[in-house]
């Protein structure tokens, strides 16, 4: 929507002249003149003494279609099942409901056809889009984005343009894994993988590899199926241990696969983490309570931290573009302490 006032003499000044005058979004001059509340004093003052220059005057019919805005974020996430979405969650809302925004949550199970679906459905509805889709082809999903709605993606691929992403750095967190269970005399670590759709758990099995090459070089590569699910850790336990081959150590590549296989091993009388230690990745709040060593993730904090950026976007605070890594660390609890 173009907003147009008029200066006698110069021609007409549009709501661009004055945004780029006082250095701010267009959306953040828009609101300033509807008199929403969502609009900082000292950014508002600045857009008033900008217009005010340049002698600006809103057209009254523009303005009044300026200000449909639904003050709804659409939130987009590959399952809504899990203690992991669940914490994101609720940093997502928390932030949301502190900045007056509503949130509208939809889940995927498919592929990038129903993720295109899903974000058709949110178009009209939201003001922006928070998008966590590491199963989605960077390909695929790069073309179901939709124009002209503020995006932030979540843990997912590297998309052309400049569209803002908050990632968690597994790495570091990976190889402090491997290189805890080497110090404490391990030789023979299996890997549990999440799904192979999924770039996340690529990552970690990939680095995963990587430092076993580096901490135990003489050490055979093991990695057992799974699909992120509690389930899926119980039957690679079993697995494990039909196996003939030794097994002193389990890293999983998310704390759920982890629980499955404690809860296997205990039921087989397998003493943990003496006889076989037992790490996770995500560090959900039930690992806690389990004393389950893994990989410290601060799941609330990327929900709270995706919504206050699109938030600053679309307000006009900030600017949204940007990678934004978050480093994971290792914290040690009794399963792969030995007393």
């Amino acid at each position: 929507m173009r907003e147009v006032g008029k200066r006698v003499g110069t021609g007409e000044i549009t709501i661009r002249d004055v945004a780029s005058k006082a250095e701010v979004s267009v959306a953040s001059v828009s609101r300033a003149f509807n008199g929403l509340s969502n609009v900082r004093d000292e950014t508002k003052a600045r857009i008033m003494a900008a217009a005010a220059e340049l002698g600006y005057v809103p057209h009254a019919g523009a303005r009044s279609l300026s200000i449909a805005r639904t003050q709804g974020i659409g939130v987009v996430l590959p399952d809504l099942h899990g203690e992991f979405f669940s914490e994101c969650v609720r940093g997502m809302d928390r932030e949301a409901h502190r900045r007056g925004y509503l949130m509208l949550l939809s889940n995927m199970h498919d592929g990038s056809g129903q993720l295109g679906e899903v974000l058709r459905a949110m178009r009209g509805r939201v003001d922006g889009l928070l998008v966590m889709a590491p199963h989605i082809p960077e390909e695929a999903l790069e073309q179901a984005l939709p124009h002209g709605l503020p995006v932030v993606l979540i843990n997912s691929g590297e998309v052309g343009g400049d569209v803002p992403s908050i990632q968690v750095d597994a790495a570091a967190g990976v190889e402090a894994v491997v290189r805890h269970l080497v110090e404490t005399g391990r030789k023979a670590i299996v890997h549990i993988a999440g799904p192979r759709d999924n770039r996340e758990a690529l990552e970690r099995e990939d680095s995963f590899a990587r430092s076993l090459r580096r901490y135990l070089p003489q050490a055979r590569l093991r990695v057992y199926p799974g699909d992120f699910s509690e389930e899926s850790g119980e039957d690679a336990a079993r697995e494990i241990l039909a196996s003939s081959e030794p097994c002193d150590a389990i890293f999983a590549a998310n704390d759920s696969m982890a629980i499955g296989c404690l809860t296997v091993l205990r039921q087989a009388g397998r003493k943990v983490p003496d006889e076989i230690a037992v790490a996770g990745f995500d560090n959900i709040p039930l690992a806690r309570h389990l004393g389950l060593t893994t990989v410290h993730v601060p799941i609330a904090d990327i929900g709270g931290r995706a919504v206050n950026r699109l938030i600053d976007g679309l307000e006009g605070v900030a600017d949204m573009g940007g990678k934004d890594h978050l480093a994971s660390e290792l914290v040690i609890r009794a399963t792969t302490n030995k007393a």
